[in-house]
């Protein structure tokens, strides 16, 4: 994602450094929200995407990068250049804008700081997209350099790297464990991990049964005292199993062969693995044959 210009904009609440970026489309879920009504991409625009996404961390990690944030609501689709569209055709691209007013609920003027309005979020229904428009990945307000690591990030849960959850040193291979995570959702249609009324032991127990490593030895005083308060469930699949009957459910679109899930199992077991260390490089996921196909 490329910056144009930045400038600082003074108000009521003080002053605030604005960065303009380029304009870019929606988001690979919107976009599935929109036009695929399975809920899933297409087996060949899943790789291309994933492909992509591979290359622009790569990018980042070269750069002595962590992104700190990655999911697939951070995968952006670039649109045409719009400089030359008139106002009015892009409004009718994107629908007129829902504005709601604030009000005081007892009836009295605003605060200077308080905004007057706030605007809905546009849709994408209307917007020119297709499958060859390339995708970015956007959002770096929890990205850090090599030399300034952080203490916590925010990446939600359901893509969290363990390291994070465990209050272990981080660095930019919490990338690598949330790509894994990214790819089983970019075919499959939902990520590895449940997202509904999750919880860190919950989700550490789920971890346990699909990385390809066992719980660090570190980690195992810190577990104890999660596991007391993990609900007690029957032992969930693998992940190679769990792959393999979310994609052939039988309810979607299915264009890959039972090779292509094997193959895929196998790419996002080495990345899906505690020990940070032993995770392979997106370099190295990129240089395995499945992705040059």
């Amino acid at each position: 994602m490329q910056m144009l210009d930045s400038f600082n904009l003074e108000g009521p609440n003080g002053a605030h450094k604005c960065l303009v970026f380029e304009l870019l489309g929606p988001s690979v879920p919107d976009i599935i929200d929109a036009r695929f009504p399975d809920g899933r991409l297409p087996g060949k625009l899943a790789k291309a995407i994933a492909k992509q996404a591979l290359f622009g961390l790569d990018t980042l990690h070269q750069q002595k990068i962590g992104h700190g944030d990655l999911h697939t609501r951070n995968l952006a689709f670039a649109v045409p250049p719009m400089d030359n569209v008139p106002e009015s055709e892009f409004i009718n691209m994107l629908g007129k804008p829902e504005i709601g007013y604030v009000r005081r609920k007892d009836g009295k003027a605003l605060e200077p700081g308080i905004p007057e309005y706030i605007v809905r979020p546009a849709l994408y229904r209307g917007f020119p997209w297709s499958p060859s428009y390339p995708i970015k990945i956007v959002d770096f307000g929890e990205s850090f350099l090599h030399t300034t690591l952080p203490k916590t990030l925010h990446t939600p849960l359901p893509v969290r790297a363990p390291e994070v959850i465990f209050k272990d040193r981080l660095d930019y291979r919490v990338d690598l464990w949330s790509m894994g995570c990214l790819l089983f959702e970019l075919f499959v249609g939902q990520p590895p991990f449940d997202s509904f009324l999750i919880t860190p032991p919950i989700l550490v127990s789920q971890m346990r049964e699909m990385a390809s490593d066992a719980l660090p030895k570190r980690w195992e005083v810190l577990w104890k005292s999660m596991d007391d308060r993990a609900t007690a469930e029957s032992p969930g699949p693998a992940l190679q199993e769990w792959l393999e009957e979310m994609y052939f459910d039988g309810e979607r679109n299915k264009d890959l062969t039972k090779e292509d899930i094997l193959k895929l199992g196998q790419i996002i077991g080495r990345l899906l693995r505690f020990d940070p260390s032993t995770r392979l490089s997106a370099w190295e996921i990129l240089d395995d044959d499945w992705f040059r196909e």
